[in-house]
């Protein structure tokens, strides 16, 4: 069974990935291939990113049900 890699590892594993590929001295094939990691990393953290901004938005109001943060719950 995997292990769940943490948002931050992931992160730590992108910034490695970016920082060979601006070195410029990774051949050509591993190049591709850290690249292509680099894409899948980067997908997967801004996924993260996103489903946490959309729980963070979210209020329970008084009968428990979801409400946007930022709807504009005023009536006037």
């Amino acid at each position: 069974m995997a292990e769940k890699v943490s948002f931050e590892e992931q992160l730590e594993k992108l910034q490695t990935i970016v920082s060979q590929l601006e070195q410029g001295d990774v051949p050509l094939e591993k190049a591709l291939a850290q690249f292509q990691d680099g894409v899948k990393l980067s997908k997967q953290l801004q996924d993260t990113l996103d489903n946490a901004e959309k729980t963070l938005t979210k209020l329970m109001d008084d009968n428990n049900q979801e409400i946007n943060f930022d709807a504009d719950t005023k009536e006037e």
